[in-house]
This record gives structure tokens, sequence and C-alpha cells, in this order.
């Protein structure tokens, strides 16, 4: 028993130890789940392209592009021509003719055009840019929650393979310390070679597995890396977990409420449908007249090479008012069909994609309640693995256990730690998964 103590004190100790080892030899950056979500927000490369097309709709959200403001142009222009003339007068009979004769224009001015009203199409285009904006801003909540999703998961899968590398290097550890007794007892004569040979292919299966949760770990550190998109991802990363603690605290009836109010892939469906009838009133905008106005201020110089005048000099203002409808263009009836028909459809993905939600949290808060209760009687289990090893460990001290009994113990022992970690994890992937749906996942940067 007192073999036991000391090993399982030894086992808590190691971990700090080392690590307490690596600090001093080189100072580290200690990661938690919120200072690597705060890394990732600032570096994402995903994140800061979402930012980007977020801020070309803001640019686009303007009362120039939605056609509010009038247009304004300054033109020059020069046309020159050259003819030959012929003439004849009726009174006398008498030709006259010119050759190369070179007549100029010089024509420079400024003119406003301005659509005054077309049948509420203008604002119902501005309604539409300022629509589009706000969907580019949950377009960006959608790929800010997807990667706070992302990097939790991550986080917590990294540290159940730091948990679990732990516990393969415990149970490398007593495969060793067996290996030991084993030779201990063979060199003696108390044990069999079978004894001795099972002993160590017992510890190098255990050492083998542990080498290979190594490479779990690695590939984990890469991914979270790639995800705070840190320049160099093979870097060392220090978590400051060391276990996973599920919230079991969620309620669904809460969870359900919040996402109907702050979902955002269902706030985005309500912003497609809003579009959906925006884009049928300017189809019907058609139905109306439409007014412009027109305005302009110019200097023309006309320069002759023949005649009386020499040159005339025109400088002026020009304005007119245009009022008109479209009486058929012969497609008004089959867009506003279409329009309709587009309408209804964005009503049914929205409730389709309610549905969807709804089944979806079921499912997961089903799963979530089910690792609850698998959490709390795997750990239940745990205690009974241990005590039953340390039986196991003290019969096999005396010799009234055989090896592959004391083996059946160990492997007991860290199938409980091991079903009891995947537990945990599971819980925490449901809680992950659950508060997304219902918009609450930007707890984890509280």
């Amino acid at each position: 028993m007192m073999y036991m103590k000391i090993l399982t004190i030894a086992r808590c100790l190691l971990p700090g130890a080392l690590l307490a080892i690596c600090l001093l030899g080189k100072a580290q950056h200690i990661y938690t789940l919120q200072s690597c979500l705060e890394e990732g927000l600032k570096n994402n490369y995903a994140l800061r392209i979402a930012r980007g097309e977020e801020q070309i709709a803001h640019n686009n959200a303007t009362l120039a592009n939605a056609g509010y403001l009038p247009t304004l142009d300054l033109t020059a222009s020069y046309r020159g021509t050259v003819d030959d003339n012929e003439m004849k007068v009726r009174s006398t009979g008498e030709v006259q003719s010119e050759d190369n004769v070179f007549d100029q224009t010089y024509n420079v001015g400024v003119s406003l055009n301005w659509t005054l009203f077309d049948g509420l199409g203008i604002q119902t285009a501005y309604k539409r840019l300022k629509e589009l904006e706000k969907q580019g801003e949950t377009q960006t909540r959608i790929a800010i929650e997807d990667f706070i999703a992302s990097l939790s998961a991550e986080y917590y899968n990294f540290v159940q393979q730091k948990v679990r590398l732990k516990n393969l290097r415990y149970a490398v550890s007593l495969s060793k310390e067996r290996l030991r007794i084993v030779e201990a007892r063979y060199n003696i004569g108390s044990f069999s070679r079978l004894d001795l040979q099972q002993a160590r292919v017992d510890f190098n299966a255990d050492s083998a597995q542990y080498m290979k949760q190594q490479e779990a770990l690695h590939t984990s550190r890469i991914r979270l890396n790639e995800l705070m998109a840190v320049r160099d991802m093979n870097g060392p990363v220090v978590v400051a977990d060391t276990a996973i603690v599920p919230n079991i605290s969620l309620r669904f009836e809460r969870l359900w409420n919040q996402t109907l109010k702050t979902n955002a892939t269902l706030l985005r469906a309500e912003q497609e449908q809003r579009i959906a009838k925006l884009d049928f009133r300017t189809v019907q905008s058609r139905n109306y007249p439409y007014l412009k106005i027109n305005a302009g201020y110019g200097y023309t110089h006309y320069k002759y090479d023949m005649g009386t005048n020499i040159y005339k000099d025109n400088l002026g203002l020009n304005f007119g008012v245009t009022l008109g409808f479209t009486l058929f263009d012969g497609n008004r009836r089959r867009e506003q069909r279409n329009a309709r028909i587009a309408m209804e459809n964005a009503r049914l993905e929205r409730d389709e994609l309610q549905q969807s939600l709804r089944a979806d949290l079921m499912n997961l808060w089903q799963a979530y309640r089910n690792n609850i209760d698998l959490l709390n009687l795997e750990r239940q289990n745990l205690v009974a693995a241990r005590d039953n090893y340390e039986i196991a460990m003290e019969r096999y001290m005396l010799g009234d256990l055989s090896g592959i009994e004391m083996r059946e113990a160990q492997k007991s022992l860290l199938d409980a730690e091991e079903r009891i970690l995947s537990a945990e994890y599971d819980t925490k992937m449901c809680e992950i998964s659950l508060l997304q749906i219902s918009g609450g996942i930007a707890r984890y940067l509280e």
C-alpha cells in the first residue's frame, strides 16, 4: 500500500516538475483558452478575410451607390471637318466652289443628371445595401463563432492528448517497475522465463503506445499554432489547463430561447428573407413613372474657314425635365412572379433552418446529458479500478498473483482513466456545440 502511494505521488508531481524545469531553462508563454482565442482572433487569416468582406459591404452601403445622388460630368471635345463645297446660284446660274474648307468646333461644359423619382426603386436599393451591410456583419460573426468553436475544441483536444500522454507515461513506469521486480525474482528463481518475457513484452507495448501518443500530441500542437496563425507552427505550446472540466449547468429551454434570439445563421436567414422582399419591391417600382432632371453649362467655339463669320462663341445654360413611364418591357410580369417565389422560398428556408437547429440542439442535449451521466459513472469506476490495482500489486509482490492477472489489473486501471478522459472531452465538445448553436460561444472569451 505504501509503495502505491509513493508511485501515485510521483505520478502527480512529475508533470509539474518537468514543466518547472522547462520554464527555468527557457521562458515560455503559458496559454489559457482565452489568450489562445485572443491571439487567434487577431491573427487568423480566415477571420481577416471575413473582416475585409464585411468592410466591402460597409463601403457599398452609400447613398451614391443606391442612386440617390446626381451625377456631374465635365466634358471637353473638339471636332474638325474638311469639305469640298460646290454651290449654284439660282438667279444667275453661276457655280461657286471651294475646296478644302476646314471648319472647327471646340466645346467645354459641365452637365448634371439626377433621377428624382423612379417608383421608390432608389429608396429600396438603399435599404437593400444596408441589409447587405448587416449581413456582412452577421457573416463575420458566423466566421468568428466557427473559429472560437474550432480553436476551443482543439485547445481541449491538446489538453486531452497531454493528459493521455501523462497516463501512458505512468503506464510505462508501472510496466518498468513490474519488469524490474520480475527480473529480480527471475534471478533468484522465483519467477519463470515466461513471466520475464511477458513483462518485457508488456513494457515494450506500453513504450510503443507512449511514443505513438507523442505523435498525436505533436499534431495537436501544430494545429493549435495554425489556428492562432503563429509564425513558428512547430513552436512549443504550454497550456494552463491540466484537466478538462465540463460545464454541467446548461439548461435546454434557456439554450433554445437564446438560439431563437441570437443564433447567427438564423439571423442571416432572416436577413435573406428581408432582402428577397426588397428585391420584389425593386421589380414593383417599375410599375410607377420616373422623373429626371438635367442641366448643363458650357462654352462652344466655332471657327469657320469661309463664309460671312470667321468664328462664333456660345456660352450659356441648358436644362430640362423628363417625366416618363415604361408601358411595356416584356419581362416585368415574369420577374414579379419569380420575385414572389424567391420571397416565399426565403421564408421556407428560414423555417427549415429553425427546425434543423431545434433537431441539432435536441440531439446535442441528449448526448450532453448522457456524457455527464457517463462521466459520473466513470469517476466511480476509476476509484474502484485504483483500489483493485493496489490490491493486485500487493498480492503480486507477495507472489499470490500471476503476471497475466497483474497486467489485467493494470489494463483495467488505464482503461478506466482513458474512459473518464474521453467522457470529459466528449462532454466538453457537446458543451461547445450547444453554446455555438445558441449564440453563446463568445463566453469563452470572458
